[in-house]
């Protein structure tokens, strides 16, 4: 199942996978773990199928690496930063 990209702000500057890589510091497989969990998205796909990202991921790199420096779990960085509000601590999953 194809994933959806979100929407690009107008205007917005895309960066490769390898600008985010090394101004995040994340490697690629971490990039794609956060992406597989839905913490991240790409915002375009190129036609040779790469993955272009906004700013908003880089913010959103930062607020999970620090999250994990601090001691929290992946599984609650995506609970508490990432899920819509109406769903935190519904019991609903």
């Amino acid at each position: 199942m194809a994933r959806k990209a979100r929407a690009k702000p107008p205007g917005e500057k895309l960066m490769k996978t390898s600008e985010v890589l090394e101004r995040s510091g994340v490697t690629r497989q971490m990039l794609y773990l956060y992406s597989t969990m839905g913490l991240i998205e790409e915002v375009e796909m190129t036609a040779a199928g790469h993955r272009l990202y906004g700013k908003e991921t880089l913010a959103r790199l930062k607020i999970i690496r620090d999250a994990l420096e601090t001691g929290y779990s992946l599984k609650d960085v995506k609970e508490i930063f990432f899920e819509p509000t109406d769903r935190r601590g519904s019991g609903k999953k």
